[in-house]
């Protein structure tokens, strides 16, 4: 099933011609739950991975062996997926309450190669946005679920670019580790449904007389609001049943959401994605520049918490806007990395230049 943006409330390069110059086409990856063929894009696997090739390892020194068991957590998520909507039964309770994190490893030495797990596999025939080694046309990404590496103790994110057309017989049992240090370093298996938009800058990285023509035209539609809303207070509103209330508040709440606003619903497309900007609403903007050749490194991947927020409520597709509240659209993937969101940045002089991460 296909997944579609809805049109942007407002064509803001007609409000402002001047953001024609800082726009740039992201691909949204829609995840939902799913398995996927080797052949196709997915999260969490499986993988076109050659038979004859070893597997990814992380060998960096951490607590290997105590965690969560992979398998637990896709218990754990499988059992409250499937009593959305009603009362846990006591078989179920029991099954959860057992789930803890232990020492589930206990032969796995700190030392020991642990095997990473498979995050994604994008193929650019499908995902215009992802721009790798000339020839290559398939991206594995794959990080260890421990959260202990370098001196910024982040997740090591591992990249591996081929040819598809030359992988010969596919590893058919694909390892695993055996635990993962958060459940939310574990993502589910996903199905992913491409789609192209297209974005605009951060609003802090616009000119100044750009950032201010856009605070006073946001400014300028919330007076038009106010002044569409005036009524005279004295005279209370009432209504004859619940029934007429509710009707009033559903109203509200929908003329609320028609509120626009441009980092919210004219800039950045939230969810995972290849390509597009950086958003930087937690911290400062800050610059990724290459470590081989300084270049500016923009995104290749983002990994966010949320298909849509309350904040962005706007870019829902439009599949799915019975599911507002539905988590297997909300929050498809259950991986949730720094303050919710992280991205990968790679060098688009040299897509093999080692790549970096940023968080928000």
């Amino acid at each position: 099933m296909t997944r579609t943006t809805p049109p942007r409330p407002v064509d803001v390069e007609a409000v402002f011609p001047a953001l024609s110059a800082h726009r740039r086409t992201a691909t949204r990856l829609h995840p939902r739950h799913g398995v996927a063929k080797a052949e196709e894009n997915s999260l969490a696997g499986p993988l076109l991975w050659p038979a004859d090739e070893p597997w990814p390892v992380c060998t960096a020194v951490h607590a290997k062996g105590t965690g969560h068991r992979l398998d637990d957590v896709r218990l754990k998520r499988r059992i409250l997926a499937e009593a959305r909507g009603r009362d846990l039964s006591e078989e179920e309770r029991r099954v959860l309450d057992a789930i803890a994190p232990g020492h589930h490893a206990p032969d796995l030495r700190d030392e020991d190669p642990l095997p990473l797990l498979a995050v994604a596999q994008l193929y650019t025939r499908d995902i215009p946005d992802l721009v790798g080694p000339e020839g290559h046309d398939l991206l594995q990404v794959f990080w260890c679920p421990f959260e202990v590496h370098g001196p910024d103790r982040t997740v090591d994110v591992v990249l591996k670019w081929r040819r598809s057309q030359d992988v010969g017989e596919v590893l058919t049992h694909q390892p695993e580790p055996p635990v993962a240090g958060r459940e939310e370093c574990v993502p589910t298996q996903c199905v992913l449904h491409p789609e192209q938009v297209v974005e605009h800058e951060y609003l802090g990285l616009l000119s100044e007389e750009l950032q201010d023509a856009v605070a006073e035209w946001e400014e300028g539609l919330l007076d038009e609001e106010d002044d569409e809303d005036a009524y005279d207070s004295s005279e209370p509103q009432s209504y004859d049943t619940y029934e007429e209330y509710e009707a009033a508040m559903a109203g509200a709440r929908a003329e609320e959401e028609d509120e626009v606003d441009y980092m919210s619903d004219l800039s950045i497309a939230p969810g995972w994605k290849a390509g597009g900007f950086a958003s930087w609403h937690l911290t400062d903007p800050a610059p990724v520049d290459c470590a081989a050749c300084g270049t500016p490194m923009p995104p290749l991947l983002t990994v966010d918490k949320w298909e849509c927020d309350g904040a962005s409520r706007s870019w829902l597709p439009l599949e799915d806007r019975e599911a507002t509240d539905d988590p297997d659209v909300i929050d498809p993937v259950g991986v949730y990395l720094g303050r919710g969101l992280m991205r990968v940045h790679t060098c688009p002089t040299d897509p093999q230049h080692p790549h970096r991460l940023s968080f928000q």
